[in-house]
């Protein structure tokens, strides 16, 4: 029995990713296309279910290198526990929560400027001198 199979064309349209994506995660080891005889793209049709996965992790600040590592351990059902799967998504998260804590010291920069403009004299013109 032959194994059905998806143009990049009708993948980009069954996903809603543009091709130029989809050659994207192919150079990334993401997505692993055969090549038929006259050249084009032909990927399986688990393609579709694969590039929604790639979405999601991509989605959740994941890497492609990190995605790369975790696609083997995929499931229809989500991310089963393989070899390293843990540590890549306790190391995506780790990098989550210190962006976030940069964030959030950064938020607070700001928004100690804010009150301070807030206090400040009201001035229509910008250029001159406070009153």
């Amino acid at each position: 029995m032959r194994e059905v199979t998806v143009l990049i064309g009708e993948l980009s349209r069954a996903t809603g990713v543009p091709a130029r994506l989809l050659r994207y995660y192919e150079e990334q080891g993401l997505l692993v296309p055969q090549r038929d005889s006259n050249g084009y793209r032909s990927y399986p049709d688990t393609a579709p279910a694969r590039v929604g996965r790639i979405r999601e992790l991509l989605a959740a600040g994941l890497p492609t290198r990190d995605i790369r590592a975790l696609l083997p351990c995929a499931t229809a059902s989500g991310l089963q526990h393989c070899d390293h799967s843990r540590q890549v998504v306790s190391d995506g998260l780790d990098r989550l929560d210190q962006q976030i804590a940069e964030l959030t010291q950064r938020r607070g920069l700001l928004a100690g400027r804010l009150d301070a403009v807030l206090a400040a004299p009201f001035r229509t013109d910008p250029d001159s001198p406070a009153k």
